[in-house]
């Protein structure tokens, strides 16, 4: 007896799709889901990301066909992001199914994610309002930049960290030690002092297809400039992604110098934003799930 192509297809939605907690032994299958997705994110990147957080995935067969995770800041707020669904198993409420896991595990916390224009609907269901936009620019700068004078912005040095945290909860109004603390190991990091009181930051480190140049926190758009040109003069002609909200004022410059624009996500949030006191604020994101 021959079996036909719907015969298969019935099959495939008759196997038990099962959720679990998201574990290492699930790397690989997610990251064959962000390629699937063209996501630029490497096995190092899903790794650091269940270090520093939590989440679930759907499997069919021992094949991995959905994550989401979400990272706790403190006891009342956390981001979420990595949610994906394989192509050939969308629409069939498998979205709806991690994320509603998601939701019953990071609840009551106040959670913010970074939205492609397929999943606000899912969102919104679940009580997401829309709070803003990231623009993600990306590419290899069209020469090299200068970076700004030592007396302005030097390199990061371990006895920062604590000022780098007071800058970031001005910024943010989270406690980000652990994801900070990850960020400041792995990469290279830049303080911009004013009478040698630190008045911003910005990370470099590998990501995805290069290099990503994120947190940048600071008072203003000249300033974050400033801490951006630090890393772009190390880094020379590598590929690099900035994600930057449209209220950041950098669009622009970032264009003009060879970072363009190449996609954009809706910030949404569920519950109550924290307060940020500034006079710091963030300019680019560390990644668009982290935020």
């Amino acid at each position: 007896m021959r079996t036909t192509a719907a015969n298969q297809a019935g099959d495939r939605d008759n196997e038990v799709v099962t959720l679990v907690a998201f574990a290492a032994a699930h790397l690989e299958g997610a990251l064959k889901l962000s390629q699937e997705m063209s996501w630029p994110y490497r096995i190092e990147d899903w790794d650091v990301a269940l270090q520093l957080g939590q989440g679930f995935v759907l499997q069919r067969s021992g094949v991995v066909i959905g994550t989401a995770a979400w990272w706790p800041y403190g006891e009342t707020h956390a981001s979420a992001g990595m949610i994906i669904v394989a192509k050939a198993a969308q629409g069939r409420g498998y979205g709806a199914r991690l994320m509603d896991a998601l939701l019953a595990s990071a609840r009551p916390r106040t959670i913010a994610l970074n939205s492609t224009a397929e999943g606000i609907t899912l969102y919104r269901r679940r009580g997401f309002v829309p709070i803003g936009v990231i623009h993600q620019h990306h590419g290899i700068p069209r020469e090299c930049r200068e970076a700004p004078r030592s007396c302005l912005v030097r390199s990061m040095v371990a006895s920062d960290f604590e000022a780098i945290m007071r800058l970031d909860r001005e910024a943010t109004g989270l406690e980000r030690r652990r994801l900070l603390d990850r960020l400041v190991q792995s990469g290279v990091g830049y303080v911009l002092q004013r009478d040698g009181i630190p008045r911003g930051y910005a990370i470099s480190r590998l990501f995805g297809r290069g290099h990503v140049i994120g947190p940048v926190v600071a008072e203003s758009p000249i300033d974050a400039r400033a801490l951006i040109d630090a890393a772009l003069a190390v880094l020379g002609g590598c590929f690099v992604r900035i994600d930057t909200s449209v209220s950041s004022q950098l669009g622009d410059w970032l264009e003009s110098i060879g970072l363009q624009q190449v996609g954009e996500a809706t910030t949404m949030i569920l519950g109550t934003p924290a307060p940020s006191t500034g006079p710091a604020r963030t300019f680019a994101i560390a990644n668009q799930s982290f935020g």
